[in-house]
């Protein structure tokens, strides 16, 4: 962790002031969203809260009633089921604004996107993003142009899927329906974000700490 935030500090010293973009990316499971929140929560403490915004790609999900009339409900979490040029449009706009600017978040519980559930303050020289296809090429190829810094986390196999399976169940799914789940959509999309991985500035192996 230390390594992460020593690199941080060197790309706002780097960028004089202006603001810069931190980028996780990962597997599922591999513990994205937490990395992500010990380094806000890190220069929240030492910088104040202004300094730092949160922008988690998942609030781009597309929602259940429109997953379903695409017919993707079944694979939602694949590349295609998100609003990418959204994402992408939001991220820029956070980059260049001098205004606050409104983000959506994602509620795990529901499995739904909240709108303009985030703020992204004038005065944040960070913006912490984070999620599964930051470096894809295609339609995810904008992002990596807008990101100063990208780490990829990783963990063991049998550690995420571990995790994933908990997470599936904690949402709603039986034992059963979980385990499928991350064998026909978590498992590949791992592997398709796997082929990311040369292409971050870090790689962070996360065992236990970062789920």
């Amino acid at each position: 962790m230390t390594t992460v935030l020593t690199d941080i500090d060197d790309a706002l010293a780097a960028a004089s002031g202006e603001r810069i973009v931190v980028g996780v990316v990962g597997p599922p499971g591999a513990g994205k969203s937490t990395l992500a929140r010990v380094i806000v929560d890190h220069y929240r403490a030492t910088r104040g809260s202004g300094f730092v915004g949160s922008l988690p790609m998942d609030g781009f999900h597309l929602s259940n009633t429109v997953l379903r009339h695409l017919g993707r409900l079944d694979r939602k979490g694949a590349p295609d089921t998100f609003d990418v040029g959204g994402y992408v449009a939001l991220l820029s706009r956070a980059i260049h604004s001098d205004a606050d600017v409104y983000a959506p978040d994602f509620d795990h519980t529901t499995g739904e996107p909240i709108s303009a559930s985030l703020i992204l303050p004038a005065s944040a020289s960070l913006i912490v993003t984070e999620g599964n296809y930051l470096a894809l090429d295609g339609s995810w190829a904008p992002v990596r142009g807008l990101v100063t810094r990208l780490y990829y986390v990783d963990a063991p196999a049998a550690v995420r899927r571990d995790r994933l399976v908990r997470r599936h169940i904690a949402a709603g799914r039986s034992p059963s329906a979980a385990r499928a789940w991350v064998d026909t959509i978590d498992e590949p999309n791992a592997a398709l974000i796997a082929t990311t991985r040369p292409t971050a500035d870090l790689v962070i192996e996360s065992v236990s700490r970062f789920r």
